[in-house]
């Protein structure tokens, strides 16, 4: 079973050592234009036109993966988040043009907030991932839906089985997701060890809650905005066969022009979780145009 929250809420993130030149890496990366970095990344780099097309590639990408393990014989088994989320009405809507289902996938999704007592949001909350997720599958023709229970959110029920369930359905065939500002996947945040991370509760830092508020549409309030999450760990995303993880500045703010670039070419480090995926076989990054761009100022 979870430990008990008060425990759980006690346990503090070790501190993360500063990567050191990290600064000096910063500020060489973040000077690279987009064909310096498309050179340098090589395949591992896709580069779409806008945050339209950044959507129609996720969601062709899944099916794609769909369809690859259709035609392999293993029922389709994903890591996906809910955010960015604008592939995912694309998603519904070319199942039923191509006429594929998602009926026999398991869906995990990377993680849900929860409250200050360790309880994943209801799914009626206004902030709640799962609300979000079951409005989708509602979207989707009934006989291409996933079946209910093979949609699973991280929670203080399953926190403690959803490794050895990922294990029993054969492993996950692609973990799709998100980069947060200073590298989270999931709210796998800074912190040493995070590599090795599991299912767990974690107490969100204030750069995520500052950003996450700011797209959340709640006008700026941090005070009731989560504090807490429940999240799969890096050792689930880095298990599976492929990871293709899609980074790009959005909300009118142009916040992720540095996390990419240290994602792709940066030394690997838990100051900024991503750059674990280095060492993976099969990993690539989908961002835009302007994102791939450099930014307007580099700090000296």
């Amino acid at each position: 079973m979870p430990a008990p929250f008060h425990t759980l809420r006690n346990m503090r993130a070790a501190a993360v050592p500063r990567h050191p030149g990290r600064a000096k890496e910063v500020r060489r990366l973040n000077s690279m234009g987009p064909k310096a970095l498309a050179d340098r990344a090589g395949p591992r780099l896709t580069v779409v036109a806008d945050l339209d097309a950044l959507h129609v590639h996720f969601a062709q990408s899944l099916l794609a993966a769909v369809q690859r393990c259709n035609q392999e014989g293993r029922a389709p088994t994903f890591i996906l988040p809910w955010g960015p989320v604008a592939q995912y009405p694309i998603v519904s809507r070319l199942l039923s043009e191509r006429g594929l289902s998602l009926r026999s996938s398991t869906l995990f999704l990377m993680d849900e907030y929860a409250d200050d007592a360790g309880n994943a949001l209801p799914a009626h909350h206004p902030l709640s991932f799962r609300g979000g997720v079951v409005r989708w599958v509602r979207s989707i023709d009934k006989d291409l839906r996933p079946l209910p229970e093979n949609v699973v959110f991280p929670n203080e029920t399953n926190a403690d089985t959803i490794e050895r369930r990922i294990a029993d359905a054969g492993g996950i065939e692609v973990c799709f997701g998100g980069v947060g500002v200073h590298g989270h996947i999931a709210f796998n945040e800074p912190r040493a060890g995070v590599s090795e991370s599991g299912v767990r509760l974690v107490e969100l830092n204030e750069f995520t809650r500052t950003i996450n508020a700011v797209r959340a549409g709640v006008g700026g309030d941090l005070e009731n905005f989560p504090r807490f999450a429940w999240t799969l760990g890096m050792r689930q995303c880095l298990s599976a066969r492929r990871i293709s993880l899609y980074c790009r500045s959005d909300c009118g703010l142009d916040w992720a022009k540095t996390v990419l670039r240290l994602a792709l070419l940066g030394r690997p480090g838990d100051d900024y979780p991503v750059t674990w995926i280095r060492d993976h076989p099969a990993y690539e990054i989908v961002t835009d145009r302007e994102t791939a761009d450099s930014p307007a100022v580099i700090i000296c």
